[in-house]
């Protein structure tokens, strides 16, 4: 069975976990399917807005989407929940990122 596959029957059973969600999102841009990848991403961090993990991979996809905008939105949403965490590692992975795009 296929990575994709493999998750989807995974989230079949539990279809709000975001672990999963996000894992079925990176296999999605494996495959250039970013619409999809973008969707999942979203629905992520609209339920569960601590998941600071996708933040960095949906911004990055906003940028390669030619959403810049859209972007930083997502990094400045990131930064916050990262430092309300005290997680500084991925505060400081935002902000670089923020920063590149920003200038």
């Amino acid at each position: 069975m296929d990575r994709i596959q493999s998750i989807k029957s995974f989230l079949a059973a539990n279809p709000s976990d975001s672990f999963l969600q996000h894992a079925l999102a990176l296999e999605y841009i494996k495959l250039n399917n970013e619409e999809e990848a973008r969707r999942l991403f979203e629905a992520i961090l609209t339920r569960d807005p601590g998941y600071i993990g996708s933040y960095y991979h949906l911004g990055k996809l906003l940028e390669r989407t030619n959403h810049p905008s859209l972007a930083i939105e997502w990094y400045e949403k990131g930064m916050e929940q990262a430092k309300a965490a005290g997680d500084q590692h991925a505060y400081q992975e935002l902000r670089a990122a923020y920063e590149e795009i920003a200038e």
